[in-house]
């Protein structure tokens, strides 16, 4: 099985990317199934419904979420009939945090989760989570989408699921890692995809709004950047044991 993530979409940047480049990307990778990031899909605050019918007739299979999953309101309209999986480990939350996906007689198990290290320690803990629910819920493969802040969170997490999950892919800081590789014991991995959306922004955001957060102490509203954008993602062929960076940029 071949699996395509494309790492979070940022705004009408990340979208307009994605929507551009998804057919030729098709072309070339041939990917079975196609998995999105969409929590900041929303003008870097969460998802629509509208933004989420827009990627399922692009030809994304499935969505996936992090911190900012309730950043839209409108997602708990429509949250309980999509094809999404927010983080598993928000407790009582609408939806859910996992889904297995068939494809031609085989089945994805795809799982959500936030990391707690610099982010919200009140989530419940994601190493044990993420563990029971893949030997409660067994797929023929299994792909973890671990959103959280700390790389040694998401390297340690690797290292922990290595030959239980089939890949674990970091998500969340929106800069790529170089770190793609097969664990010891078989799981692909991945600290960071990256993000698709503003290419000079800082992490999608007009720099000027950020440089001045960091120059002078306080915070005015983020705006998604103009300019290039770019692309960021990953094919994953699970019979082959392989993962691949893919990185475009628009002219």
């Amino acid at each position: 099985m071949r699996v395509l993530f494309i790492g979070d979409i940022y705004g009408d940047a990340g979208l307009e990317m994605l929507t551009e480049h998804l057919t030729e990307i098709k072309n070339e990778y041939r990917p079975n199934l196609i998995i999105v990031n969409g929590e900041n899909a929303a003008q870097g605050r969460g998802i629509t419904e509208k933004i989420y019918k827009r990627l399922m007739t692009a030809g994304v299979h499935m969505v996936t979420l992090g911190n900012w999953a309730w950043g839209n309101k409108e997602l708990f309209d429509f949250i309980e009939d999509a094809n999404i999986v927010r983080p598993f480990n928000y407790r009582s939350a609408p939806g859910v945090g996992y889904k297995t996906i068939n494809f031609n007689g085989k089945t994805l198990l795809v799982i959500n989760a936030l990391g707690r290290t610099f982010m919200n320690a009140n989530l419940d803990d994601p190493f044990s989570g993420i563990e029971k629910i893949l030997k409660e819920n067994p797929a023929d493969y299994s792909l973890v989408d671990f959103h959280a802040e700390a790389t040694s969170e998401k390297v340690a997490l690797g290292h922990y699921l290595d030959g239980l999950a089939s890949a674990v892919i970091g998500t969340h800081t929106h800069v790529p890692t170089a770190d793609n590789r097969i664990l010891p014991k078989g799981t692909l991995y991945m600290t960071d995809v990256g993000m698709t959306g503003p290419l000079n922004g800082i992490i999608g955001v007009e720099r000027e709004i950020v440089i001045q957060r960091f120059l002078n102490g306080f915070s005015t509203p983020n705006k998604v950047a103009n300019g290039p954008r770019q692309l960021n993602a990953v094919i994953m062929d699970f019979n082959m044991k392989t993962i691949e960076r893919i990185h475009l940029e628009s002219e």
